[in-house]
């Protein structure tokens, strides 16, 4: 009589598995549209009725996932979503996409984590294999997740079902590198366990590069993105060095990027944005610390990173006092306030720091964002100019915070009375101009 494990391998290689995915965002829609994609039938859980609402409408809320794809699932009953845990009853395999925010305090949450493993526990039965993606400090799969499942399911880790951590590696805006072409990293609680995820992604996605524990999967999602928060760091002080010796700090990183070996290309900015590079080093660092240790490189790092909007503030405030106005009064217009160009995410964008501290010194701030047309974020509620042009013609200062690739900069450089560009979105046409003043 087969195994557990074969019986399970089985029914992942003929596509009969039935498919969960816990948290249907910007992790967990991409995924389920691809799993169901594959021939398999998935069915996501959000607690967000509206999501679950959209989803079987056949409508798509990520910029990333057209809503023709999810229609064309949702009419061939190969995808549906629901508020209720119950649906995971029937489920072979579940994948588990929740936020992990960090508290104000700088601690991780990892509330949504817990809840959605209590959640899905009555469910757990045999020949089910578990996969968390929500990054996290490593030991948090072995340490959180497992003990939950074996003790409210009273089922063992690899003989009755499998447990395994793959990091999600989303870049939301990319067209190049997509869910199914991104290598995905796995590692499982047991080389089973490990042996059974890898089969179930390898059959929706091209590369899959298996590691030995879950724990160096989760170190690897870590890695990744605590090379890219210290790299946008360095180069954010070296920013604010060039501006102290009156160097042009773009300059000196577009002649650098010449060099074919040894060097990556890293831009400055008004600050870190999204849900990973600014909050996955420091579940590091936190977890380091229990174990007293400091992670150093990684609190410098994200100390210069999180003064950034400071810098800019000073830049705005600069640049506006050279023209004998005050921050106070002023009407400054945002230009962007996604986190990065050309997406409509708006988590951690360092635009809601830079509004909050000009709000404080009394500016009178708007924004444009063609990709987000209002926001109620973080107590902060307020709606996209209706004509940017008009707009521009009008601000005391013009802040780019985000360089979206659809906006006429040359025609914004010709009507604006002041810019400050903290992207180098003017590019050689802001360099040295009067009205412009670059990070």
């Amino acid at each position: 009589m087969n195994t557990t494990k074969e019986q399970l391998l089985q029914k992942l290689l003929d596509r009969s598995a039935q498919i969960g995915v816990v948290g249907i965002g910007y992790v967990g829609l991409p995924l389920a549209v691809v799993f169901g994609e594959a021939g398999f039938t998935v069915v996501g859980v959000d607690p967000d009725a509206e999501k679950v609402a959209a989803i079987n409408r056949g409508e798509s809320y990520i910029l990333d996932v057209a809503s023709e794809r999810v229609k064309a699932l949702v009419d061939a009953g190969r995808l549906s979503a629901s508020t209720d845990y119950a649906v995971l009853g029937d489920a072979d395999a579940v994948s588990i996409c929740v936020p992990t925010p960090l508290r104000k305090t700088g601690d991780p949450d990892l509330s949504f984590i817990a809840s959605a493993t209590q959640s899905l526990a009555p469910y757990l039965h045999a020949g089910m294999v578990v996969v968390l993606e929500s990054s996290t400090y490593p030991g948090t799969t072995r340490e959180m997740i497992l003990p939950v499942l074996e003790a409210e399911s009273g089922l063992s880790v690899c003989d009755d079902f499998f447990l395994a951590f793959s990091p999600e590696r989303v870049d939301p805006g990319r067209e190049d590198w997509t869910t199914i072409n991104t290598p995905k990293v796995i590692g499982g609680i047991t080389t089973d366990c490990g042996e059974v995820a890898a089969t179930w992604y390898a059959q929706a996605l091209e590369t899959i590069v298996p590691v030995t524990t879950c724990e160096v999967a989760e170190m690897t999602k870590l890695l990744e993105n605590t090379f890219r928060m210290i790299n946008i760091g360095m180069v954010n002080e070296l920013a604010i060095m060039c501006d102290r010796l009156g160097i042009d700090v773009w300059e000196v990183i577009d002649a650098a990027a010449t060099k074919p070996f040894g060097f990556m290309k890293f831009t400055p900015g008004p600050g870190l944005g999204g849900h990973c590079i600014p909050i996955d080093p420091l579940y590091l660092s936190w977890k380091l610390r229990s174990l007293n240790y400091t992670a150093r490189f990684i609190e410098l790092a994200s100390e210069i990173n999180t003064n950034m909007p400071r810098y800019a503030l000073g830049k705005i405030q600069d640049a506006l006092n050279k023209q004998r106005k005050a921050v106070n009064g002023s009407r400054v217009l945002i230009l962007g306030v996604a986190y990065k160009p050309d997406i409509d995410d708006l988590r951690e964008s360092p635009a809601l720091d830079v509004i909050h501290l000009l709000l404080e010194k009394g500016a009178e701030v708007h924004y444009h964002d063609p990709f987000i047309p209002h926001f109620d974020y973080d107590g902060l509620k307020m709606d996209s100019v209706a004509n940017l042009m008009d707009e521009v013609g009008k601000a005391d200062c013009v802040a780019i915070i985000t360089n979206h690739k659809q906006y006429d900069y040359a025609a914004i450089l010709d009507r604006a009375q002041l810019i400050v560009d903290t992207r180098n979105a003017l590019g050689k046409a802001g360099r040295d101009h009067p009205k412009v003043v670059r990070l």
